[in-house]
């Protein structure tokens, strides 16, 4: 089955009514047992609009470094993080908003920020919106999910160098099978969030 595009049509709106810098944000990494979570925020020119934006889950990963590029070609984009010891520190979800926050925070200018979800991150230097499953219907927010997506796994392909023994340039981080056995199998590294359940219950041996 097709899955359904996004569109323009909240970012033409919104400019219409005057808000000219329009952004979409969207973050990626909350399930994953390491690494930090990454967020974007994306300005499209209007005049620019890459094509074959999607939500990041629908693409390949060769498609999604191809529109990304496109994207940082294009369009105005910071890419924000927040590191493991924050998300264990505050939990994944404030974590995710921090993230998004600093995202927003680095651009040149922001009118009004679409935020994919369900919960606007508190301090935003500009209004926002949050629009729940906004990767999949708003062309600014798709682009977002696409550059933070493609950022985040760079990250995780590098650290993979590091710690070759949990498969993170495949499963990036995310706690597949293979990802599960190496945590029994050779224990627990920097870049594990001691906070989520599998990690932590390693660490203090809870059966």
């Amino acid at each position: 089955m097709a899955h359904p595009l996004p569109d323009f049509t909240r970012e033409t709106t919104a400019i219409s009514a005057g808000a000219f810098w329009v952004v979409g944000v969207d973050e990626v990494g909350r399930g994953p047992l390491a690494g930090p979570v990454t967020a974007a925020a994306v300005r499209l020119d209007p005049e620019r609009v890459p094509s074959g934006l999607a939500d990041s889950k629908v693409l390949t990963a060769q498609q999604r470094v191809r529109i990304a590029a496109d994207i940082h070609a294009t369009a105005e984009v910071c890419i924000a993080h927040a590191s493991v010891e924050e998300i264990d520190q505050m939990n994944i979800l404030q974590a995710s908003l921090l993230a998004m926050r600093r995202a927003v925070a680095g651009l040149s200018r922001a009118d009004l920020a679409f935020i994919d979800g369900n919960r606007v991150p508190v301090g935003l230097p500009c209004r926002a919106e949050a629009v729940v499953r906004g990767d999949a219907c708003c062309m600014s927010i798709a682009a977002a999910s696409i550059v933070a997506k493609v950022a985040r796994d760079a990250i995780m392909v590098d650290l993979a160098q590091q710690y070759p023994l949990y498969g993170w340039q495949s499963n990036a981080g995310y706690p597949t099978p293979q990802h599960l056995r190496a945590l029994l199998d050779f224990g627990v590294t920097p870049w594990h969030r001691r906070s989520f359940a599998p990690v932590h219950n390693i660490l203090y041996q809870v059966i």
